[in-house]
């Protein structure tokens, strides 16, 4: 009985993935170049390879998530087919096997094997499948230098057979000798539009509905990385539990994102004497509309209250280094404060930021920029005379 239960495991297909139990990143990665955002030189360039083969050494650098390891994987998917890419292709993530031992052993075993016969796809497409294989580092930046160094003979060696694609997020990490025998392809920040509708098209597909500032949200939150935006979307979307009348809010992205709505943000900054929109408290006196509207807004701050919002926003269990970004966002992009005041707060925040990594107690710090921060915002206006 058992004997036949594993043929029987043995004979069906192998890492079969339910759609529905798939991570959307996989789920929705491009299956070709055409379908990679935003990044268009370097999808015009290597359009060109698959008329051509000819293929060189290449080095792809940028942030996270802008589509890096996605367009070499379709590349090489549109140049074997899916029968042909188990054979031709070896995608190693360099963070985890960088050591020596594995270029000299992994690495170099696969380069120096002539490349495999060519398979006709099952369903009659042909595919350029040119007489090379692929190898593929991602994150190439965490070798260690002696790997990139013993890397460097072997792409040498074996460059009639074998072609490298090097992955990283900080091109200055990888040696010269490394980097000049290969094609360099910069990968920018994705832009809000193409962000936007991609997000918008995984929605459509997942029929999930979505408000504008909801997308907004996510662009934010995620800093230009369309994977994690991507991340952030599908776990909202269990929010819903497939009830199409559950939206999906800003403040849920920002929770999800370990990142502190802008609320209460807003709230901190008028606790130390400065609302987002108007600027300080003292409003300019000449406008008296401005003045009230601000004088109701918040009242001026003391230590009693800065102390206990901070105690607040500490026991809600924030990031002491997430709310001190996002307040100095608030601060330094107020446009109006005064220029020597948003010079004398980002001192502040500098100097926090170093204590913190250090390892500093976030409760102190916050409340020393909050005071620092608020005696200059609420200094009193020099008069000229």
């Amino acid at each position: 009985m058992f004997l036949k239960g594993k043929q029987t495991a043995k004979n069906g297909p192998k890492h079969a993935v339910d759609p529905q139990l798939q991570p959307w990143v996989e789920k929705y990665r491009p299956k070709t170049i055409d379908d990679v955002s935003a990044q268009e030189h370097t999808v015009a360039v290597l359009r060109k390879t698959l008329t051509s083969t000819n293929l060189p050494h290449m080095l792809f650098y940028g942030p996270p998530g802008t589509g890096k390891t996605s367009t070499i994987l379709a590349l090489a998917r549109q140049l074997y087919g899916p029968d042909n890419f188990r054979t031709r292709v070896l995608e190693l993530n360099a963070s985890d096997e960088r050591g020596i031992s594995i270029v000299r052993e992994k690495i170099k075993a696969f380069a120096r094997q002539t490349p495999a016969a060519t398979v006709v796809a099952a369903d009659g497409t042909t595919y350029p499948c040119p007489p090379f294989k692929i190898i593929i580092l991602d994150e190439a930046d965490s070798m260690t230098q002696d790997a990139q160094a013993a890397l460097r003979r072997i792409m040498e060696n074996y460059a009639r057979i074998t072609r490298f694609c090097l992955v990283c997020n900080y091109v200055t990490r990888i040696i010269e000798p490394l980097a000049s025998r290969c094609s360099k392809f910069r990968f920018k920040p994705l832009d809000t539009n193409s962000t936007q509708s991609r997000l918008e098209h995984i929605a459509r597909e997942e029929h999930i509905t979505v408000s504008p500032e909801t997308v907004q949200a996510l662009i934010a939150t995620s800093g230009g990385d369309l994977r994690r935006s991507i991340t952030y979307l599908q776990t909202a979307s269990r929010l819903t539990n497939g009830n199409a009348d559950t939206t999906i809010t800003p403040r849920d992205i920002q929770e999800i994102a370990g990142v502190v709505p802008d609320e209460i943000i807003d709230d901190f900054a008028r606790t130390l004497g400065v609302d987002p929109r108007y600027g300080p408290s003292r409003a300019n006196k000449n406008d008296e509309d401005d003045a009230m509207m601000v004088e109701h807004t918040f009242k001026k701050p003391d230590f009693t209250s800065v102390r206990g919002k901070v105690g607040e926003l500490i026991r809600e269990g924030y990031s002491g280094a997430q709310l001190l970004s996002q307040l100095h966002d608030a601060i330094i992009e107020n446009n109006n404060l005064d220029s020597k005041i948003k010079s004398h707060c980002a001192l502040v925040f500098a100097e926090a930021d170093k204590a913190l990594c250090d390892g500093a107690d976030e409760e102190l710090w916050i409340l020393d920029v909050a005071l620092r921060c608020s005696k200059y915002i609420n200094a009193p206006v020099p008069t000229s005379t």
